[in-house]
């Protein structure tokens, strides 16, 4: 059985069948799927999906892309959100420099809220690092206390070691099956098993070959194959190691 740790069901793109999509996952070999916030809706949205459905959980947090609006109070409101069952997480967090929307010492300000947020909680975080390694890292330095997973990860092997050095783990999306991912292979072959999560980041992000439709739960199987070859194992030895990873990461006991 699979675990999709980072999906996005209460995406738009999902409006017309995210009934039928979801409840076809458990048939697909899915047992577990983590669903994040990126804003205050789409948490609100994620904490009710993962009391619709038995094996979704949620995550609830501000994206950079989304801190444009960010005030102060912010933190309330997701503190409650965390508050309610099946919340295992304070996620999408982190830094994205690519897109230029919001400054980047806002974005900064509001990740370090947020990661405050999480020690006082007592959860790990989800972060989102897109062309920010160096501050990504710095910053969570400053919350030693705090442990979380690097989604999608993007960096060198070198930043890889180190985060596993603190005690952090790395995500794979089906970008870990496309033909250009040379750093995301190298960085999966240099961090331990116990160490790796699987993701879709559905709907975006579909693995070979389904590349360039939207993505589902389902299709978390190609990554989950790729990741066995690349660490040379079995796919259903790979399926389980993840699965206990972040069962044991997000605190899940089911």
């Amino acid at each position: 059985m699979l675990f999709d740790t980072h999906a996005h069901y209460d995406s738009r793109q999902f409006d017309a069948d995210r009934d039928a999509v979801l409840s076809a996952l458990p048939g697909q070999g899915v047992e577990l799927v983590v669903n994040p916030g990126c804003d205050l809706e789409s948490s609100r949205k994620a904490v009710a999906l993962a009391e619709q459905y038995p094996f979704v959980y949620a995550a609830v947090g501000v994206h950079p892309e989304d801190c444009g609006d960010w005030q102060d109070g912010h933190v309330d409101e997701l503190r409650r959100l965390a508050g309610t069952p099946k919340v295992v997480a304070i996620g999408e967090i982190g830094l994205d420099y690519y897109w230029k929307d919001n400054p980047r010492e806002l974005q900064q300000k509001v990740f370090r809220a947020q990661m405050a947020l999480a020690e006082e909680l007592g959860l790990p975080v989800i972060v989102h690092d897109r062309e920010a390694h160096g501050d990504s890292l710095a910053i969570v330095k400053e919350f030693p206390l705090v442990r979380g997973v690097f989604h999608c990860f993007s960096g060198s092997v070198e930043m890889a070691r180190e985060l596993v050095d603190l005690g952090w783990m790395l995500s794979f999306t089906g970008v870990l099956t496309y033909k250009n991912a040379r750093k995301a292979v190298e960085a999966a072959q240099a961090v331990p098993l116990d160490r790796l999560m699987i993701e879709t980041d559905s709907p975006y992000m579909a693995p070979v070959p389904h590349r360039g439709v939207r993505c589902h739960s389902g299709l978390v199987a190609h990554t989950c194959a790729r990741l066995a070859e690349i660490k040379g194992i079995s796919a259903e030895e790979c399926a389980r190691a993840t699965l206990e990873n972040g069962k044991r990461f997000f605190q899940i006991s089911v």
